[in-house]
């Protein structure tokens, strides 16, 4: 239910801010506004507001919207003469850059409410995983770096960060123009160490699937835990075969753990197989039979038995750092992230037609509402950085020069003012079906990935 009202909570949002920018902008400009629809087909709402009774519609189908202005084209197509008062007010008559501003006021919208939402999310404070690294596995560009368990990095490619949030997102930033990036690291001595670190991984198409500081070998560092149970989900295989809050895992099948990762590492690989646990309680050593339910995670077959460790707080509060910044500060980095997530937006796409990244991070409105769905179960500040990302993306999607989209109008007034006659009713035409064309190969690109994720994990 969380995931369903966040989703039609982010599509609400983004499209009535998208929306209400061409429809501010065109009053501004002294355009007649005839309709403000959140949604396509079937009206479920409607009411007229206003001077010109601008009708305001909420429809069936909520993947868009759109604002009708007066136009002498689509009137004189439908057979309705427009009063001789509203023809200065009629959009087909404005100069070129009133046409312009009116039709980039959507995609400005939405950048400008990714501003202010990050502007709140970092005053209000963010909370990370200090980029501590775990083990190196060998053979990764992090082992061929001389990176270290243990290490904190402090800086990738000359700019400081505070969290793998950070982190992650430099080096994806950097993996589509860099072949390498320089890292620097502090170790448990106090030792600063610069890392010379590859971001090529086999296949490049590949690279952003999946894990992809994993692929590279960086993991957070995770402090030892014991094996000791802190929570048994009800009903669940633990809870079946007797396991308590407080009992300590000693061995499994005669294996010796050592910690809670080595007893999950056991679990995992033992799907629907009896094992015999033994354990302390209180003091006393007993023996207990388990049997791991059957799960699915990521498309792999694993084991699970509903039971929980916890991490103390001290630990817990050596690996978390909070970032907040002032107000002013504050807005100077939501400007910043903006533009940078636009201009990455704008790359991964032109990589994606060159054929270097794969379209498998395409997605579509079922991977939208999954986001939407985990954000909001993080909390509200997840949740509002999740908006801000999909604000963008709606942003620069709009921008690009497919004719049906914001940028195709762009484009057919550049041409204008270089034509110095608006571009043909034969022409618009024709791009019109190509953009829809585009539109359905990028639609049917986008649920095709949705589904294969839902089937594949």
């Amino acid at each position: 239910m969380l995931t369903i009202v966040a989703f039609v909570l982010t599509l609400g949002v983004l499209i009535t801010v998208h929306e209400y920018g061409h429809f501010q902008v065109a009053r501004w400009c002294g355009v007649k506004v005839l309709r403000f629809s959140i949604g396509f087909g079937k009206p479920l709402f409607t009411k007229k507001f206003g001077i010109d009774q601008t009708e305001f519609v909420l429809a069936a189908f909520p993947l868009g919207g759109y604002v009708k202005m007066l136009d002498e084209r689509e009137e004189s197509s439908e057979g309705v003469s427009i009063p001789e008062p509203d023809l200065p007010r009629a959009f087909n008559r404005q100069p070129v850059w009133k046409r312009m501003l009116i039709v980039l006021a959507g995609p400005v919208a939405n950048f400008l409410l990714a501003i202010i939402l990050y502007w709140l999310v970092f005053m209000s404070g963010v909370i990370g995983v200090r980029p501590i690294l775990g083990e190196v596995e060998q053979g990764t560009p992090a082992a061929l770096a001389s990176m270290k368990a243990g290490e904190l990095i402090n800086k990738v490619a000359g700019q400081s960060v505070s969290t793998w949030q950070d982190v992650q997102w430099i080096l994806l930033e950097k993996s589509l123009k860099s072949k390498s990036v320089q890292v620097e690291a502090v170790n448990e001595g106090k030792e600063v160490h610069l890392h010379q670190l590859q971001l090529m991984i086999g296949d490049k198409k590949n690279d952003f699937e999946g894990d992809f500081l994993g692929k590279l070998g960086l993991r957070p560092y995770q402090p030892a835990m014991p094996a000791k149970v802190e929570e048994v989900v009800k009903g669940s295989a633990a809870e079946k075969a007797g396991l308590e809050a407080g009992d300590e895992v000693l061995m499994v099948d005669g294996i010796s753990v050592g910690s809670w990762e080595d007893f999950v590492s056991i679990i995992r690989k033992s799907p629907e197989q009896k094992l015999t646990l033994r354990i302390i309680r209180s003091g006393n050593e007993l023996t207990l039979p388990i049997v791991p339910d059957l799960v699915s995670e990521n498309g792999q077959k694993m084991g699970r038995v509903g039971a929980a460790s916890k991490l103390e707080k001290t630990e817990l509060d050596k690996l978390l750092v909070e970032v907040k910044y002032s107000p002013l500060a504050s807005f100077n980095k939501a400007v910043v992230k903006t533009w940078e997530t636009s201009i990455f937006s704008l790359r991964m796409l032109g990589n994606m037609m060159l054929g270097n990244i794969s379209w498998k991070g395409v997605s579509g409105p079922v991977t939208i509402a999954s986001y939407a769905g985990q954000s909001a179960h993080m909390g509200i500040k997840a949740f509002l950085g999740f908006l801000a990302v999909i604000s963008i993306s709606l942003g620069v999607l709009n921008l690009l020069p497919i004719p049906v989209l914001d940028g195709g109008h762009l484009m057919y007034y550049t041409v204008e003012i270089f034509k110095g006659s608006p571009v043909s009713e034969q022409a618009m035409e024709i791009g019109q079906r190509i953009g829809m064309a585009l539109l359905g190969l990028l639609m049917a690109c986008a649920i095709y990935n949705d589904f294969n994720r839902l089937i594949t994990g």
